[in-house]
């Protein structure tokens, strides 16, 4: 299912988020984050926040957050990001995702917060990056991201 369905298809990429993550519409809201435990904080254009809590359903073998967990949050929150600047008619996906991992999460490390910014939106591509941090502002990862830009 394609959560920007035919119905936001003329609103700006803002627009479409805002429709889509409405809480009054939790039934758009896309699988991976009911899947994953995160959903959307804040949205605003070229900046977008996910929220979530990992626990033990997200481990690795190793006993700490697999990450997965942390890529798919830094993915969500700097593709959003650029989805957010994007006119109607447009839309975009993720060439490259780099991730760097800082420390390890685990149920213990409670919140966590994944901010996605946009660094420049141009014609064809674009430039985001993202970091996760907990309540105290530590970092857990970072990621930047490529995206390629196309009209629909």
């Amino acid at each position: 299912m394609n959560a920007i369905a035919a119905e936001t298809a003329g609103l700006s990429g803002l627009e479409q988020l805002r429709a889509v993550f409405d809480p009054n519409r939790p039934e758009r809201e896309p699988g991976i984050g009911k899947t994953m435990g995160f959903s959307i904080v804040e949205i605003e254009e070229g900046r977008v926040v996910f929220g979530g809590r990992p626990d033990e359903s997200v481990y690795n073998p190793i006993g700490t957050v697999h990450g997965g967990y942390a890529a798919t949050l830094l993915d969500s929150a700097v593709g959003c990001a650029v989805h957010s600047t994007l006119k109607a008619g447009q839309g975009y996906t993720t060439l490259e995702l780099k991730v760097a991992y800082h420390r390890p999460m685990t149920k213990d490390t409670g919140p966590v917060r994944a901010e996605g910014k946009v660094i420049q939106v141009g014609r064809r591509a674009a430039f985001a990056e993202g970091r996760i941090t907990d309540h105290q502002g530590r970092i857990y990862a970072t990621a930047t991201s490529t995206l390629l830009v196309f009209d629909q």
